[in-house]
């Protein structure tokens, strides 16, 4: 009777969910080679080509999409009886403080993830800006934050990723450069005060033509054509495309920071931590 091997099935898995080879190796612990050991052992277990290469890119084959679902339900079985039998499962209410972008961006692929693995555990979210979630006055509300903070200021956070700002549009809306229509945050956003920074170091017109404090409100504008915004480059929603024109400065970056302050159940923010970091790092 054949069995699969589970390692080569979390082995295939990882490697599609984070596209590439290498970067599976860095969260699974195992060398490129040994990836590739395990990949070929499984194609052997099920008779199937898994991986086809594409220049220097390892893609699905027609067999790999097709088991993709099947290894991820067998994951699911397994470390659902694992779950099972511990001994002491995550429990506890964690609230998560997190901008609106990534709120909308991120949290989809983690939430739901989490959530399985550790049903005991509450996450109550919260989207603000950094500036507020980061404020005095707030802090005590929330066990974990992630904020941006600018590149030339010392953070007591975990820096995550240093990410490029970006200038963000709909591609089926033609650009307003005369004056330059934008579509921003309120003050106290961090992508606000770099955009007016560095339009006022040119001679472009320019206007604010609508403020909403919600992701999902400045993309409804963007796409009724009121102008564009802009985002760091790993918070851009597939609704939008990063837009280049000569009329545009460079940004710069900002930093992408994780605030721990959980004292009563530290080790449901350490996980959950793990699971932001994997997202933003790989």
């Amino acid at each position: 009777m054949k069995q699969l091997s589970m390692d080569a099935i979390r082995t295939f898995v990882t490697v599609v969910e984070l596209g590439g080879y290498a970067k599976a190796g860095d969260v699974l612990g195992r060398s490129q080679p040994a990836i590739s050991l395990q990949l070929k052992k499984l194609e052997q277990q099920i008779d199937k080509t898994l991986f086809v290469k594409v220049g220097q890119r390892h893609v699905l084959s027609n067999d790999g999409q097709w088991f993709m679902p099947y290894a991820k339900k067998l994951l699911e079985v397994n470390d659902e009886v694992f779950r099972a039998v511990e001994q002491d499962p995550l429990k506890g209410r964690l609230r998560l403080g997190i901008p609106s972008e990534f709120a909308s961006t991120l949290l989809p692929s983690i939430i739901g993830e989490f959530s399985k693995r550790y049903p005991d555990v509450s996450l109550d979210v919260t989207s603000a800006l950094s500036q507020n979630l980061l404020g005095q006055q707030y802090k005590d509300d929330f066990d974990l934050i992630l904020a941006l903070v600018p590149p030339d200021i010392e953070t007591q956070g975990e820096v995550l990723r240093e990410d490029e700002l970006v200038w963000v549009g709909d591609i089926r809306q033609p650009l307003k450069t005369d004056p330059l229509s934008l579509v921003l945050a309120p003050n106290g956003c961090m992508y606000r005060s770099r955009v007016i920074e560095r339009l006022k170091q040119q001679t472009n017109m320019w206007k604010i033509s609508y403020t909403n404090a919600d992701l999902y409100g400045l993309i409804a504008a963007i796409q009724q054509g009121l102008g564009i915004t802009a985002l760091a480059k790993s918070s851009v929603p597939p609704s939008l495309s990063v837009i280049q024109h000569p009329a545009l400065p460079y940004l710069g970056k900002i930093k992408i920071a994780l605030f721990d302050y959980d004292t009563q159940h530290p080790e449901v923010s350490k996980t959950l931590s793990e699971f932001i970091r994997k997202r933003l790092i790989d």
